[in-house]
């Protein structure tokens, strides 16, 4: 097949698609956040449509920020993010549920303030997209988007990072892009794909099925975050 048909193809899919909408957050003020579940100290600032999160605790404290709503399997993330201090590191959880099967907010679950063992070996089951790693020196010297699978810590995926440094970047924004199709995962930053990878019931445990979605951040980043959709999957 010529490769003008291929393109063709893949925009004739792309038209004929109607994901439905579930979730949109535009931040246009405080109220935007208020039923957001921290875990760990946070500074979370509503401006401009656009949420500043940073670190309020000392220098190894770390947060998640748990959105309240649970999605279901088959579902696209969107949102722009721009880092304006570094070093650092971002983070996005999706598919967050307890390993019994449960909502993470379960009151048998183990207490979590944000110290990431808790999350990558602990009571829950989750995946989670590291793509901003700057917080150690081998993370600045090569670049790299990691996907790990919980509990058990479980390197599944690797990519290149396309972000550039703070001061390279200028304050703009780069879209970020999450699709879990069922047992696929796909991730993208301005729609150059960084790693795919299919989720099979293996020695890294169940599928991840529904469940919620976080932000995490490691010190001293500062970053924003705006136009945070989340779409069903035709």
């Amino acid at each position: 097949m010529r490769l003008s048909t291929l393109i063709k193809t893949a925009f004739m899919m792309s038209v004929a698609r109607a994901d439905t909408l579930l979730y949109r957050n535009t931040f246009n003020d405080s109220s935007s956040i208020a039923s957001w579940v921290a875990e760990g100290p946070l500074n979370a600032v509503v401006s401009n449509n656009t949420l500043e999160l940073s670190g309020r605790g000392k220098a190894d404290d770390y947060f998640v920020y748990w959105l309240p709503e649970v999605f279901p399997d088959r579902i696209r993330i969107t949102w722009e993010f721009s880092a304006i201090q570094e070093p650092g590191l971002a983070m996005f959880f999706f598919g967050g549920a307890s390993v019994a099967g449960g909502s993470i907010f379960d009151k048998g679950l183990a207490p979590r303030n944000g110290s990431y063992p808790q999350y990558h070996s602990g009571d829950i089951r989750v995946l989670h997209a590291s793509y901003f790693r700057r917080r150690w020196p081998e993370e600045r010297a090569f670049h790299l988007a990691n996907l790990r699978k919980s509990p058990g810590f479980h390197l599944v995926a690797q990519g290149a990072d396309p972000l550039p440094p703070v001061a390279d970047a200028k304050g703009a924004f780069y879209k970020v892009e999450v699709v879990k199709d069922k047992r696929d995962v796909r991730f993208s930053i301005n729609g150059l794909l960084l790693f795919s990878w299919e989720d099979t019931k293996t020695n890294t445990g169940p599928v991840v099925r529904e469940g919620r979605i976080a932000f995490r951040q490691m010190q001293p980043l500062v970053a924003r975050y705006r136009n945070l959709e989340v779409w069903k999957l035709d």
